[in-house]
């Protein structure tokens, strides 16, 4: 999965999708993941960075990081066309 290619990210957190004017913040966590799927990094290549930077266990990034996914493609910020 990817990002819109036009979504702009800042260093605060805020993201903006030129296409439909709609903007929304995200937490530290939520940046990270934006940013490495605007790398295209692959879905176990994110989860594993995040297990690495956060003291957590991996149910609980698993979990986390699908439902973040979820809720970007409910804001229509993924392309759809893969």
């Amino acid at each position: 999965m990817s990002l819109k290619k036009n979504l702009a990210l800042s260093d605060t957190g805020f993201v903006f999708n030129p296409a439909t004017g709609d903007s929304f913040s995200v937490n530290p966590i939520g940046l990270e993941i934006l940013r490495l799927l605007k790398e295209n990094k692959t879905e176990e290549e994110i989860k594993k960075q995040l297990l690495q930077t956060y003291q957590t266990d991996s149910e609980t990034i698993e979990k986390d990081f699908y439902d973040f996914m979820k809720g970007i493609e409910q804001l229509k910020l993924t392309d759809t066309n893969e």
